[in-house]
Parts: structure tokens; sequence; C-alpha cells
């Protein structure tokens, strides 16, 4: 299976840098990366976890004002593009032992054991070094 028919996560810091007001060399990359999943050349795996990320950091960093960023959230958990993953109680103590095996913090932790989960191996993330566990293929599309 070639990388572009493998199943990604997208991490919150993907959907930040496309959906933010201001211009940059990021926001185009990530932004033609949600493309592909938009004009159905793609599917991604998008968690509840990381629209929560998503929704704490542009809010708290005034990108985005609460109902804007509420109105997109919305639309991607409609989007019938996006493969919706979620964790429940029996993740957590999991992502404890992740957390500890691997000295990541806990939300990279939480993140990765719903991604094992949900039989998903792979993240676009910014942060590359936040998911150095065996099963995770984790690649930065803004050094592609």
């Amino acid at each position: 299976m070639t990388e572009s028919k493998e199943l990604f996560l997208i991490d919150s810091n993907i959907l930040v840098y496309a959906f933010e007001k201001e211009e940059s060399i990021k926001k185009n990359k990530a932004k033609k990366l949600l493309d592909e999943c938009v004009f159905g050349t793609r599917e991604f795996a998008i968690s509840n976890q990381n629209l929560a990320e998503f929704i704490f950091v542009v809010t708290r960093k005034g990108k985005l004002g609460v109902e804007e960023a509420k109105n997109l959230v919305i639309e991607i958990t409609q989007f019938q593009g996006f493969k919706k993953i979620n964790y429940d109680s029996n993740t957590i103590p999991i992502a404890l032992s992740i957390m500890q095996d691997f000295k990541a913090s806990f939300w990279d932790s939480l993140l990765a054991a719903t991604m094992r989960e949900n039989g998903i191996f792979n993240i676009y993330t910014e942060n590359v070094k936040d998911f150095k566990m065996p099963w995770i293929k984790a690649v930065n599309p803004f050094n592609q």
C-alpha cells in the first residue's frame, strides 16, 4: 500500500494551520492536504480529542472566534469524508501505560492509544517527535 492510500489521522496542529486566517506556507500545505479529503481523493481520520484541541488553540490564541470555530467543528463532524474516532474509559489506562513506556505526554499517549484501538497507524502532525511509538508512522506534511 502506498502512503497516499494509507489512512492517516489529522492532528490538531494541521487543523489549526488549515483554518487560520493569516496566509502562510503551512496554511497552504495543510489546506491542500485537507482538500484531498474534501474532494474525495483520500479519506482521513479525525478524533474528538483533535477537535477539542483545535477549539482550545484557535480560540485561546485568537486565531478564530468561538462561533467560527464552533461552526468549523460542526462542519468537520458532519463531513462524511472523515473517519471519526474516539476513546472511551478503557483507553485511559492503556494511554497511561504508553505514557510511562515511551515517556510521552498524557494527551499524545491518549491519541496514540485511540489510534491503535481504531486500527490507525499513521498521523500527519507537525510534532513528529511526540509520536515515537513503534506502531505509529508520524509524517510532517510541512517537510514534504
